[in-house]
């Protein structure tokens, strides 16, 4: 399973809100048609008053059979649509990715 994290921090001229609406009803519906994507999951923070904010603004998972798939994923019109969107929406000087190694513990 090839797995990758996105830590998404919103534009400055976005609020959290808009940030995750636009997240979960215009790009997460551009995401899920990336070919051989087998798992798609968006995190959203959530306001809580009892802890810091965290300054970002959604944690986003997307999981493949293998590395090759998810590169040949980014390369179709599909990849390249869902990745010119994210300036619509995100700071990409901020929001960084990674591909992950997941540690299931329980």
């Amino acid at each position: 399973m090839c797995k990758l994290i996105v830590i998404l921090y919103r534009r400055q001229d976005f609020t959290r809100d808009r940030c995750l609406v636009y997240l979960r009803d215009v790009h997460g519906p551009m995401a899920e048609r990336l070919p051989g994507l087998v798992a798609y999951r968006q995190n959203h923070v959530v306001e809580d008053a009892t802890r810091c904010d965290p300054e970002w603004d959604a944690v986003v998972e997307l999981c493949w059979e293998t590395r090759e798939a998810m590169e040949n994923a980014w390369r179709t019109p599909e990849g390249q649509a869902a990745t010119d969107d994210l300036a619509a929406f995100a700071d990409l000087e901020r929001t960084s990715w990674s591909i992950v190694d997941e540690q299931i513990r329980r």
